[in-house]
C-alpha cells in the first residue's frame, strides 16, 4: 500500500510540513511608503508561519513589498483618499496573498519585459517579473476601480513512497 508524507516547498527542495490551522488576516493601509514595510512584515511572519525555510521566506516577503509598493506608488499614486487592502492567508495546500489598490488599473500584457535590451538599464520594472519567477501563481484582477494582485506559494508536495 502506498503512503504519502506532506511536505512544504522550500529552496533546497521539499522539507517536512509543520502542523498548522488555517490562518488569515487582511489589512487596510494608507498610501504611504510606510504600509509598505507592514505588508513585508506580515507576509515574511506568515510565510514562516506556512513553513517555509528563511530563504523562501525572505523571497516571499520581497515579491509581497514589490506587489505593495506598486499598489501604492503606480496604483494608487500616492493618494491620501485611497486604500491598500492585504490579506494573507494559510491553508494547507498555499500560502496566498492579496494586494489591491484603488487606482485606475492595471493591464498586466502592458507591462514591459525587463529582459529586453532596451529594459536592462532601466531602475524599475523588474516587480512583477520577479513575483512570477519566486511565487507558484500569480494572478491580476481588475477591481473597478483598482487592481489585485494574487501571488500564491504552494506549500504542499504529495509523495508516494511504495
Amino acid at each position: 500500500m502506498a503512503k504519502s508524507a506532506d511536505k512544504v516547498h522550500s529552496r533546497n527542495g521539499w522539507a517536512p510540513l509543520t502542523d498548522s490551522t488555517a490562518n488569515r488576516t487582511s489589512l487596510t493601509l494608507d498610501s504611504v511608503l510606510g504600509s509598505v514595510e507592514i505588508v513585508e512584515e506580515t507576509a515574511e511572519k506568515f510565510a514562516r508561519n506556512a513553513g517555509f525555510d528563511e530563504d523562501t521566506a525572505s523571497q516571499i516577503a520581497m515579491v509581497s513589498r514589490e506587489a505593495a509598493v506598486n499598489a501604492i506608488v503606480h496604483g494608487n499614486k500616492y493618494d491620501p483618499t485611497k486604500r491598500v487592502n492585504a490579506s494573507f492567508e494559510i491553508t494547507d495546500k498555499e500560502l496566498t496573498i492579496q494586494i489591491a489598490d484603488e487606482g485606475p488599473g492595471l493591464d498586466p500584457e502592458g507591462i514591459p519585459d525587463p529582459l529586453a535590451p532596451e529594459n536592462i538599464l532601466r531602475s524599475s520594472g523588474r516587480g512583477i517579473f520577479l513575483m512570477r519567477a519566486i511565487m507558484d501563481e500569480v494572478h491580476f484582477r481588475m477591481l473597478h476601480p483598482g487592481t489585485e494582485i494574487r501571488l500564491v506559494k504552494l506549500r504542499v508536495q504529495k509523495e508516494i513512497h511504495q
